[in-house]
């Protein structure tokens, strides 16, 4: 027996999603395919009259849900399969990243825009809320809460007006992610805010983010770069959909197989993916190398193929604002092991000027510019970050993010001196 999904992208039902004896299987829909506008889901999903089998169609599918704990929680919830895809998208799959929405066959696509489509949530219910999640992900089994974000981490799409936060239902664009605290792992809102403030101040226009406070306990807004206020109706809450995707799965890698030592991307085939769909490729592909460059000083070893988005325009592609910009190197108990080899080395203490031209080699960039890039970014990071920790004060984790990109940067600068 099969069973069908509607795949809608943006406002148009472009396809189908089935599972067929515990396998995936899409088609795009004649209609759509016949439109001079038609665009395809995924670079790693052609348009095409073919179906796409089970080992094409779910990197893509599979890498818009949530992933680990998260993920099996929301399963139980539901009663699912933890390794049912097909039925996770139908419970949770009609706010996920970028402009896909799923929907039992023969449904429409609601039309958002009541007032009763954000519920806005007083203290004590965000609390309430923040405090339900670790339980229950994503909200999941809320009357009209079809929510899904990819990662491991705790998250929750919700819609930011001024001071008021809400939840989106019934199909409402969310416009930013609430992200909480990690279980066990120290201040890590006050590590991300810093990071993602830091990237700001250095001009790597990340996602805009902001740490809120709500009787004392601290989480990161961080404003949605797939959401955009609507043209014809700028000061309404609805916002229009963008579509984007991330690296693994426009290079058709499912999720579980994120991390280049599994067999996920490298660094190289990252670069030559944002050459292959960009257009002028030079101003991302330079913007992709300042990512690779803070990434490492700043000790985020967890910049792996998901944590990197195309995000789609009326014209070419672009890369996406960088997200989850963290230093992970600050916590002992996490790996020393970077998501994406910088030469032939997972670690950054091992990382020498040669393995830093091996990098540029694989990634198609000249070695001269390369160093000079990555000198001037050394040289301009500390001070950058010492300015920054002025709106931290006292903070004992951000300090050691200081200290510890300080030594990188020395580090960085003296090896390259050296070789």
């Amino acid at each position: 027996m099969a069973y069908e999904l509607e795949v809608w992208l943006f406002e148009q039902r472009v396809g189908m999603l089935s599972l067929v004896h515990g396998r995936l299987s899409f088609a795009y829909a004649p209609d759509w395919l016949k439109q001079p506008g038609a665009a395809a889901l995924s670079r790693s999903l052609p348009l095409q009259p073919q179906s796409f089998d089970d080992h094409q169609a779910r990197p893509f599918f599979a890498g818009l849900l949530p992933e680990g704990q998260m993920r099996r929680l929301i399963a139980q919830q539901f009663q699912v399969s933890g390794q049912n895809d097909f039925a996770l998208l139908d419970h949770i799959g009609g706010e996920c990243a970028g402009a896909v929405t799923f929907l039992e066959r023969g449904k429409t696509l609601p039309r958002a825009g009541a007032a009763d489509d954000v519920e806005w949530l007083s203290d004590e219910k965000l609390i309430a809320m923040l405090d339900e999640l670790p339980r229950r992900p994503m909200l999941a089994g809320d009357d009209g809460m079809r929510l899904s974000l990819a990662g491991a981490q705790d998250k929750l799409p919700v819609v930011v007006d001024g001071s008021r936060i809400g939840l989106a239902r019934n199909g409402t664009p969310s416009s930013h992610i609430l992200k909480p605290a990690i279980h066990a792992v120290e201040d890590s809102v006050a590590n991300e805010g810093f990071c993602m403030l830091l990237a700001e101040a250095m001009g790597l226009r990340p996602a805009k983010a902001r740490i809120h406070t709500v009787s004392g306990r601290s989480f990161l807004l961080v404003e949605r770069y797939d959401r955009v206020a609507n043209a014809a109706s700028p000061h309404q809450l609805v916002r229009q959909r963008l579509h984007q995707e991330d690296f693994c799965q426009a290079l058709g890698v499912v999720p579980e197989m994120k991390y280049q030592n599994e067999g996920g991307p490298d660094l190289g085939q990252c670069f030559a993916l944002l050459r292959g769909v960009t257009r002028p490729s030079a101003p991302q592909v330079l913007r992709l190398l300042d990512g690779v460059i803070f990434n490492a000083l700043v000790g985020n070893h967890d910049a792996h193929g998901k944590n990197f988005s195309l995000l789609y325009g009326d014209k070419s592609p672009v890369l996406a604002p960088f997200y989850d910009l963290l230093s992970t190197a600050v916590y002992p108990t996490l790996t020393p092991r970077m998501a994406m080899k910088i030469g032939s080395k997972y670690k950054f203490s091992e990382v020498e000027a040669r393995h830093w031209e091996q990098f540029a080699e694989s990634a198609g960039l000249a070695k001269a510019a390369t160093r000079k890039r990555l000198q001037a970014l050394a040289a301009q990071l500390p001070a950058a970050a010492r300015k920054l920790q002025h709106d931290f004060a006292g903070n004992a984790v951000v300090a050691q993010i200081v200290g510890l990109l300080e030594q990188r940067c020395a580090l960085t600068t003296k090896r390259l001196a050296s070789g």
